[in-house]
Order: structure tokens, then sequence, then C-alpha cells
């Protein structure tokens, strides 16, 4: 996998993504650096900083874009101005149960309709496509959305059943409903604060509840799943799965921490926002 977490510790972590080595801001790692790696800091490609300013370093010239495998999906990558990079590396726990969950059920089903809210650039719509789900995609960014489009063509997705979709989600998820569509699998990943398509406010503490019950008519009586994160701070395992029950499913409600995993021994788990699931048919 062209993703590695090599450390952490001083408010910073190191990755790699693909050939890149990226130091960025971390402030969960309180815990001290790995005196055995700081010649791998020192020597890092690129360094975001928040300190002063928001601004990139570099050792050596990263490219406008390039690309990653992981989870058996190409994904583009770029440097941005918020030192994000087109993914989230805790969500590849959450790709990974995706794919399961619709492939364990899809010969159940002859059609898995999964729905991906404020989906960034595409890595749970693409795992959910090649698990063979037809899927809809939404987020308020119309740039993000392109970028989605060019992961589905880097993996020869991009003529599979996907509705890509830029919009304010809850007007969108009333729209769907007045159009009388329903879904087996929903993802939302709501955040703390953002804008609709058209400058919509939405404050996740004031707009959750209007989602979940927008979320609660849209969803199959034999749905599957309904996993709900969160990077909102206090926004716990336990309050997500809190709200998941307040769907008044008969389904199960687990949850628990998003992380940063390491692939070895030598160097902290990162926990980085939470995730609750409530699974019915899967």
């Amino acid at each position: 996998m062209d993703y590695e977490l090599i450390d952490s510790g001083s408010g910073e972590k190191l990755e790699r993504f693909g050939e890149y080595t990226i130091a960025r801001p971390c402030s969960q790692a309180v815990w001290m650096k790995s005196i055995l790696k700081m010649d791998e800091w020192n020597n890092a490609d690129a360094h975001f900083s928040r300190k002063n300013g928001l601004q990139w370093q570099e050792n050596r010239k990263i490219p406008n874009s390039w690309k990653v495998e992981i989870c058996n999906l190409i994904m583009k990558l770029k440097t941005t101005n918020f030192g994000h990079l087109g993914i989230f590396p805790e969500t590849i726990d959450l790709w990974k149960s995706i794919d399961n969950k619709i492939k364990n059920v899809k010969n159940q089903k002859s059609t898995f309709q999964f729905l991906n809210l404020f989906a960034y650039s595409g890595g749970a719509t693409l795992a959910a496509a090649k698990a063979g789900a037809h899927c809809c995609h939404v987020d308020a960014s119309k740039g993000m959305v392109e970028w989605a489009k060019e992961n589905a063509l880097l993996n020869k997705l991009n003529k599979h059943p996907i509705r890509w979709i830029v919009d304010d989600v809850n007007k969108f998820l009333k729209r769907e409903i007045q159009r009388g569509r329903s879904y087996d699998g929903i993802l939302l990943d709501p955040p703390s604060f953002g804008r609709g398509s058209h400058g919509e406010l939405y404050k996740i503490d004031k707009a959750i509840i209007e989602t979940l019950s927008l979320i609660r008519i849209l969803i199959k009586s034999d749905f599957n799943f309904v996993y709900l994160t969160s990077h909102t701070p206090g926004y716990t395992p336990t309050v997500l799965a809190n709200l998941l029950k307040q769907l008044n499913t008969d389904g199960a409600v687990e949850s628990g921490e998003m992380f940063l995993r390491s692939s070895n021994y030598s160097t902290f788990n990162i926990p980085n926002g939470s995730w609750a699931c409530v699974k019915k048919n899967c």
C-alpha cells in the first residue's frame, strides 16, 4: 500500500504517500518523536506548517499531483493550501468495511444503492462502486466533485453508475425524498462548519439533526448500514452512536475511533476522529 505512518510526536505526524514523505501538524500527537527516526523527519520531502501562516516548505520538489494506490484504488493527490492532500488515511478502514458490507449482501440484491454525503475526493464512493454498488456522490464543492471524477477515471469507473452531485446536502436530501428514491447504504461525514454550493451554512450542531431525520426517510426498510463519521471536537464515538440510535431503526449500533495506523509497533497509532454505524442486513 502506498501509505505509511512513519512517526508522530511533538504535535506533528510524518507520513509516506507513495514515494513522498510529508510532515504535517497533528494536535493529538502530544508524545515525543522517535529519536531513531529523526533523520527521516529532517529529510522529509515536504513540511506543512501553520506557525507563520499556512505554508509548505519543500526539501524535494513535489509535483503538482501524483498517484497512490490504496485498498486497490488509485487516488490522485496534490498539496493544498490547507495542508490536505486528497485523502484522509484514517478513513481507509472505513473504505474496507463498506467494501465488505456491500460484497456480503450483493448477491441478495439486484442493485445495491449507496449514498455518500460530504463525499470529498471519492475514496468511499469508489470502494462501493468497485464492490458493485450503484452510487450517488454528493459534495458542496464543485472542485472536489471534479477531483472525485478524476479518481473514478483513474480506476476505470467513469462509466460505472455513479451520480455526481454538487449541492447542499440537506436540500439534496429533500429533493431525493420528493423523487421517491431510497438507499441500502449511506455514509455521511459532516463538517464542523461548511458552506453549501450556493453559500448555504452547514454547522454540525445545528444541521445534523435535520440531516439524520431526512436520512431516516431515505433508507430502505431492509437497509444495510448507515455510517456517521466526524472530526468535530467533542463528537465522540458515544455521541455519534446516540445520534444514530435516534434513527429509530431496529439495527445494531457500533462505534469507535478512527486511526492513522502504524504498519509496525515502533510508532503509535493516532486517533483522528470518530465513527458510528447502525447496521441491519449486512
